[in-house]
């Protein structure tokens, strides 16, 4: 896929998401701020998590290449179960009341 169309999905993407947050009432300004915060924090949170478990997991394997399939899979089911706790920390930051 080229450059072009991944720039262009992930605009089309973030439009989808933005757009509800940008139509909201002028008095729910903060609310919707404090939203947009939350969530943001918990990507980051997220993106800090996965390098460094990334960085474990290619330190490990260099360090002891016998045993790099069972690192792979620990790593795998860690990032998985960060991916999860991200999602549900922006789900609940969104829909928060």
């Amino acid at each position: 896929m080229s450059k072009f169309v991944k720039t262009s999905l992930f605009a089309l993407a973030l439009a989808f998401v933005a757009a509800p947050l940008a139509m909201a009432a002028p008095e729910d300004g903060v609310k919707t701020l404090g939203k947009a915060l939350g969530a943001a924090l918990a990507v980051i949170g997220a993106g800090i998590g996965l390098g460094f478990i990334g960085k474990g997991m290619t330190e490990s394997m260099a360090r002891q290449p016998e045993i790099a399939s069972t690192i792979q899979t620990g790593g795998l089911i860690i990032a998985a179960m960060l991916e999860g706790a991200a999602l549900v920390a922006i789900i609940l930051a969104i829909f928060a009341s």
